[in-house]
């Protein structure tokens, strides 16, 4: 069928689209609810059908996402347990009542007119979290999800309802977090840091006990003291989020905006006897980032900068103190020879720790510049002129391994004065 028939169906637009438009921000997807309609129908005006637990079909046009109005019955445990009910009898107030927040829970008719039974105008304008009903606590999900608006929207100044919080809380309480899967949650956070202010995720997972059961390691660092000689904000939880601020400022890249949330793990560690002192904290956080990934089903790649970030990251601080042969290590453990987008995320992440700190926000970072550098030069030492000189075998490794600790000394040197 070429065309669609407007007037035979009752069509809104909903959710996130509406949401967006009325905060003046660029929209683009853009969901439909049908009211009225049943499966055949939607077929016969030539929707493609592609839901699986409830009817959703694609426009055979735009290519949009309409869905039939549908209430949800809670039905078992975590964030699968709903039996879905889309018929024609269903009203649009029954199925923004299922959402989750009232400014999700908006709708618009073709004339631009708002269907708003919940208040969510209205808290557009007041800036104001709130959820829509008792049901937002029987999806557990909902609490990342808001915790992710929270990350979106914090430059417009929104907040969390008091009775939101309260409810936040009881789900945690309720132990309901405990039913998500840990790569259900790693698209959440994965999401979360593509955010402006992915910090205000985490501190709402924090404030109603979320991070607690979903990423204790993470959740130990609040309240640990680091030494105010070189933390003038001290708390190690507080360091974190500065970390992961002045991640944002440098990159888009999920990977290093990551491992600025695991960077310090191995601090939750340390026996309150040694505070504020963290000796071996690098090592000793190892495990923990790989418990988190694995856990989480984290890329790879993704995963192996986290580790190498939390292992050297003292390394590249300190680079101006540490002999050749120990920085050529470094650099043989983060392997620019064949990859040097690992080397040059692992220096923003570095970057991003040294500048995470009170007083130190947006500095430069020498000891970054300088380690690039360096792999830069020692990439250019190959292999075929050792072996037109007749070298075999190790004696080719050790010969460029010699030649590159020479160009590191050389340019620290230069650099440092050493």
């Amino acid at each position: 069928m070429n065309s669609i028939k407007d007037n035979e169906l009752q069509t809104y637009l909903v959710g996130g689209a509406v949401r967006d438009q009325l905060l003046g921000r660029a929209v683009y997807d853009r969901d439909w609810v049908v009211v009225g309609a049943h499966p055949e129908q939607m077929i016969e005006q030539g929707f493609t059908p592609v839901g699986k637990d409830f009817p959703v079909f694609l426009h055979p046009q735009t290519k949009e996402e309409y869905a039939l109005a549908r209430t949800e019955r809670k039905q078992g445990k975590g964030y699968t347990g709903f039996v879905v009910h889309a018929s024609s009898d269903v009203t649009l107030e029954q199925d923004l009542k299922r959402r989750d927040l009232t400014i999700n829970a908006i709708a618009m008719d073709n004339d631009g007119n708002l269907y708003d039974p919940y208040g969510g105008k209205q808290d557009l304008e007041n800036r104001v979290f709130r959820h829509v009903s008792q049901a937002f606590s029987e999806d557990p999900l909902r609490v990342l999800r808001l915790a992710r608006f929270a990350a979106r929207y914090h430059t417009y100044g929104f907040t969390i309802h008091p009775d939101t919080q309260v409810l936040l809380k009881s789900m945690v309480a309720g132990k309901e977090l405990e039913n998500l899967s840990g790569d259900r949650i790693w698209k959440e956070v994965s999401r979360a840091l593509t955010e402006p202010n992915p910090e205000q995720f985490i501190e709402v997972l924090r404030h109603c006990g979320a991070l607690k059961v979903i990423w204790p390691e993470l959740d130990a660092l609040w309240g640990v003291p680091n030494p105010i000689a070189h933390h003038g904000e001290v708390d190690s939880g507080i360091h974190t989020m500065m970390v992961l601020q002045e991640a944002v400022k440098l990159t888009d890249d999920i990977g290093v905006r990551f491992a600025a949330l695991c960077h310090d793990l191995g601090k939750g560690l340390t026996d309150e006897q040694y505070w504020p002192s963290h000796h071996g904290h690098e090592k000793s956080g190892l495990p923990l980032v790989e418990d988190v990934c694995t856990r989480f089903r984290v890329p790879k790649q993704m995963t192996n900068l986290a580790l190498r970030v939390c292992e050297y990251h003292l390394h590249c601080h300190r680079i101006k103190e540490l002999k050749p042969q120990t920085i050529l290590k470094l650099l043989n453990a983060l392997d620019p020879w064949r990859n040097s987008q690992v080397l040059e995320n692992f220096v923003l992440a570095c970057h991003a720790d040294s500048s995470g700190r009170l007083g130190k926000e947006d500095s430069p970072y020498p000891q970054g510049e300088f380690l690039l550098e360096v792999a830069s030069e020692c990439k250019k030492v190959l292999a075929r002129p050792f072996v037109e000189q007749g070298l075999q075998g190790k004696a080719i490794s050790e010969a460029i391994v010699k030649q590159r600790g020479a160009i590191i000394a050389e340019m620290k040197q230069k650099s440092f004065g050493e």
